[in-house]
């Protein structure tokens, strides 16, 4: 499996300048001869997350779905706290 170091800031400012969507970008760099690892590290090379991008861009859609959700969630979980 491939590693990929991204530092997280830079790459998000970039998505907001481009108008484009990470799940965009992860469709462009699928490899369905090799999963990826993609480290997404802080200004001070801490990390802050993973994720394995799969081979195939049916499965990158279903996590694609899976991660809208549980966002979904998140954000309603923090308007409930408020």
């Amino acid at each position: 499996m491939k590693t990929i170091q991204i530092k997280a800031k830079e790459f998000f400012e970039l998505l907001k300048l481009k108008d484009t969507s990470m799940w965009d970008i992860f469709a462009q760099i699928l490899d369905e001869n090799e999963e990826k690892e993609l480290i997404f590290l802080d200004e001070n090379e801490k990390i802050l997350f993973n994720y394995i991008l799969p081979k195939n861009l049916e499965k990158l859609k279903a996590d694609q779905k899976t991660f809208a959700k549980e966002y979904a969630e998140k954000i309603a979980e923090m308007n409930q706290r408020k």
